[in-house]
């Protein structure tokens, strides 16, 4: 699979943009969000007008009403804070929705990706950047674009309310303006590249722990414990060298802008006092102008600490921006039909992993399979027969070579349509944690009569019976609670529900008892009635009835015909029958 490139986007409104259909589609929400910042700034340089009145009127001439006073002050922190609590609601409100978009955007698109991204992409690494990462990253990005807004807004304000009072000590706080932006591009640079690597170390750790639960049986049954604890502190310890370097360079934002802003401030009291002297300054205006310096230092030193949280709110966005727009999704045809004859063709089929060079997989295999004939698949692990049959429903990419499905291309082929024609059993059984019921029928309109007749079936039914909720009873995560027998049962009940022209066991019995699997093999051999089976077993008793056994090594068909004609042949098949094949089989077949 090759992921399209597109050229880096280097600015942060260009890096903003693609996120714009997903958190800028309320236009509404964020006018309100904006009028509340617009406001709240305005209120600020009313703090130091009022105190300049204060001081002229009502100290030195007395001619200030003493009611207006909390009036004003109430007024003014009142508007203040009821912009501030809507600007709130309005900014929880879009990233909560436009997370949802994203989200639900991620997940569509991890439904129809090319298969190559589960190759890629670690589990944990793709639930971390839809659940936890968007999330983060939404609340981190839209709270500092606020406080941006808000801030510079402040800023503009405050600004503008200094040249009113004097613009010449005012020009020295400009001119403070362009090392605070010099300061931050420098910063944000290194924190950006920061967070990426910290994404990464933070994908290799959450999959150290994936793979730890998943195995956590075989850990402790080979005494590995130490050494994945090492594995785990190795990784923790690169994470945490990361953190800090992120720390460093965004702690150092602050102080760095405020040691600027200080310079400004001392160099204009120094002038204003000079000023003071020499003119006739009223107190209440040299008090107002400090005081709207003092509070000028505040909205820069939030707008030199915001640029950490977007550049890692953006960071993580784009982890989610990228499956959508640059994983592929699978290809596919038009041709469909509600119901294939079942005939299979494999026309010097090539499947190779890795690099070019690589030995093949599948190595130009041809074998034609006709409707309704029951062809097992019998070989070393190794020797590609899994492969060949997950060829069927596309979950492996082709090299070379063509495989037909009714006369057509599986190319060709709409893939719901393609994958409506198969049932699969595999050796390994994955559940939803969701009722029996809904894992019997997955993908189809639930019939619970029907549903209680595949697991009975499936030899499920004193199972069932035995459940205080019956079919409705939620299995769990990957239906741990059951048994490894009665999991390949339910994927049986689930294959027989389907009731698919085409059925694939890939050791479909391998985890049943002798009891069960003459229960489910009775049922397996009704299933397979009238239907095309492509069956892999290393149990005797399930090849040997079939219509044709293909003996397969190193991606090739060595020997194809019935159990007693390989037999006879003394070959590839009578040798795997001797030393193993048949060890499984029941007495007396």
């Amino acid at each position: 699979m090759t992921t399209p490139t597109r050229p880096p986007r280097t600015s942060l409104i260009a890096r903003m943009r693609p996120l714009w259909p997903y958190f800028g589609a309320y236009t509404g929400t964020w006018a309100i969000v904006m009028l509340g910042a617009m406001i709240g700034a305005a209120t600020e340089p009313l703090i130091p007008a009022m105190f300049k009145l204060l001081l002229d009127l009502g100290f030195q001439k007395h001619t200030l009403e003493l009611w207006t006073v909390p009036v004003v002050l109430l007024s003014i922190f009142g508007v203040r804070g009821l912009a501030g609590y809507v600007s709130q609601i309005g900014l929880s409100r879009i990233t909560n929705q436009g997370l949802m978009v994203m989200r639900r955007a991620m997940f569509n698109k991890l439904l129809v990706a090319h298969m190559q991204l589960f190759s890629d992409q670690s589990s944990s690494a793709l639930s971390n950047s839809i659940v936890y990462e968007t999330q983060n990253g939404a609340s981190m990005l839209v709270n500092s674009l606020l406080s941006l807004t808000r801030n510079a807004l402040t800023l503009v304000a405050l600004t503008g309310y200094l040249l009113y009072l004097n613009w010449k000590l005012t020009l020295i706080v400009i001119a403070v303006f362009p090392a605070v932006a010099w300061v931050m591009r420098v910063l944000t640079a290194r924190l950006h590249s920061l967070t990426k690597a910290s994404q990464d170390a933070t994908d290799s750790l959450a999959y150290v722990v994936e793979e730890n639960v998943l195995a956590h049986r075989d850990i402790r049954m080979y005494s590995a414990q130490a050494s994945q604890a090492k594995r785990f502190d190795q990784l923790g310890d690169s994470l945490q060298r990361l953190a800090m370097k992120s720390t460093v360079a965004g702690a150092a934002m602050t102080p760095m802008t405020q040691m600027l802003a200080a310079m400004a401030l001392s160099t204009v009291i120094s002038v204003a006092l000079v000023q003071s002297a020499a003119a006739d300054t009223s107190v209440g205006g040299f008090v107002a102008f400090v005081t709207a310096m003092l509070m000028i230092i505040a909205p820069i030193r939030q707008l030199s600490e915001v640029s950490g949280p977007i550049t890692r709110g953006l960071a993580a966005l784009e982890r989610g921006l990228n499956l959508i727009e640059d994983v592929p999704r699978e290809t596919q045809g038009a041709f469909s039909k509600p119901r294939a004859c079942g005939e299979i063709e494999f026309r010097d089929v090539v499947v190779q992993y890795g690099a070019p060079d690589s030995a093949p997989v599948i190595n130009r295999l041809s074998l034609s399979i006709h409707g309704g004939e029951t062809v097992a698949f019998v070989g070393a692990s190794g020797a590609g027969k899994s492969t060949l049959v997950n060829l069927l429903p596309r979950f492996v990419d082709l090299r070379s070579g063509q495989i037909l499905v009714d006369g057509h291309d599986v190319g060709d082929w709409d893939l719901h349509a393609l994958r409506a024609q198969f049932a699969f059993v595999s050796q390994h059984v994955i559940m939803l944690n969701d009722s029996i019921a809904a894992n019997v029928a997955l993908g189809m309109v639930l019939q619970r009569d029907k549903v209680l007749a595949c697991l009975t079936a499936a030899n499920l039914g004193a199972l069932v019976t035995d459940l205080p909720q019956g079919i409705d009873t939620v299995v769990g995560h990957n239906a741990m609670q059951l048994s490894g027998g009665q999991r390949q049962r339910l994927a049986i009940a689930r294959a027989l529900y389907k009731d698919a022209p085409i059925l694939i066991l890939d050791e479909a019995t391998s985890a049943l008892d002798t009891e069960s699997e003459r229960a489910v093999q009775d049922a397996l051999q009704g299933l397979m009635h009238n239907r095309t089976t492509l069956v892999i077993a290393h149990r005797l008793s399930t090849v040997m009835h079939a219509t044709r056994i293909v003996t397969m090594e190193a991606g090739q068909i060595v020997e194809t015909g019935t159990h007693e004609d390989l037999i006879q042949r003394n070959g590839h098949y009578a040798r795997l029958y001797q030393i193993g094949l048949g060890l499984n089989n029941t007495p007396g077949t």
